[in-house]
């Protein structure tokens, strides 16, 4: 299956979704020389398609910028967004690991990230109650759009989006929730009085309430580099650790076949002689 703009030729590779009011496909663009891999939201709802239109009409540029193309396809609308490989924050954050500096700043990162997105309010509500919130391997937050539009509603605005994001981060500070978590008392504390309203207030209390950033001794910054890289470095040592495996296979065959290790006997002969002077003697 494939639809088809002015711009792309996107081929369907993965059904993400299959909803009531919409779908949701992993495309890729036939017209890119990359393949490029786009998130495509088809949304058959004739109502919401309404309602989005006159939406992004009005979104900034910068929002703009991240829906990569918009247009109707036999009567749907659809909306491209850039794709990148999900790393769910449910499933790659490992707050019980981290320290509460570390995981006060990766809230940050989400507040930070929800700010400067600019997309419609609506839509960033529907993010963020779904849970379409990535972690990636630097602590960078990045957003999925693989949503499911049921929910979708005129009435969510900045205040229902600043609480969905406080409920993400009050779960993301939960592991470090001791007495000396103020921030984590702090934004508990107020989401149950209903206290935010807009992304600067919740901004505030994070900066307030962080603990001092103290400076950090070489065993700790070694440490954190490895946290950070982990993913990389366990896939090098496994690469290294097939190419040993494949080494020693070949040596045992060799061994096996030829009586001897032809690459030893090669590498023997090869320093065996320096020079003019030969070793041996």
């Amino acid at each position: 299956m494939t639809f088809e703009s002015a711009r792309q030729q996107l081929l369907v590779v993965k059904v993400s979704l299959k909803g009531e009011k919409n779908d949701v496909y992993v495309c890729r663009d036939l017209r890119s020389s990359a393949n490029d891999l786009y998130t495509v939201l088809c949304v058959h709802d004739h109502s919401i398609v309404k309602h989005l239109l006159k939406l992004l009409e009005e979104t900034s540029d910068t929002a703009a910028e991240r829906i990569v193309d918009t247009f109707i396809s036999e009567g749907d609308l659809m909306m491209v967004f850039p794709y990148k490989q999900a790393r769910p924050i449910d499933s790659f954050y490992m707050g019980d690991a981290y320290s509460l500096t570390r995981c006060e700043d990766i809230a940050m990162n989400i507040l930070v990230t929800c700010i400067g997105s600019h997309i419609p309010w609506q839509l960033l509500y529907l993010i963020l109650k779904q849970r379409q919130v990535n972690i990636d391997v630097d602590d960078e937050i990045f957003f999925g759009y693989e949503i499911d539009l049921k929910e979708f509603d005129l009435d969510h605005g900045e205040a229902e989006c600043v609480y969905a994001c406080a409920n993400i981060i009050r779960d993301i500070l939960e592991p470090q929730s001791s007495d000396k978590t103020i921030s984590y008392q702090l934004i508990t504390r107020k989401m149950a009085n209903r206290s935010y309203s807009r992304f600067s207030e919740l901004y505030r209390d994070i900066r307030i309430a962080a603990v001092p950033k103290e400076k950090r001794g070489i065993l700790a910054k070694i440490k954190n580099v490895y946290m950070r890289n982990r993913d990389r470095i366990f896939a090098i040592l496994l690469r290294i650790s097939v190419i040993l495996v494949v080494i020693a296979l070949l040596s045992l065959i060799s061994q096996i076949i030829f009586g001897d290790v032809l690459w030893l006997s090669f590498l023997y002969n090869h320093f065996k002689v320096i020079g003019t002077e030969n070793l041996s003697k």
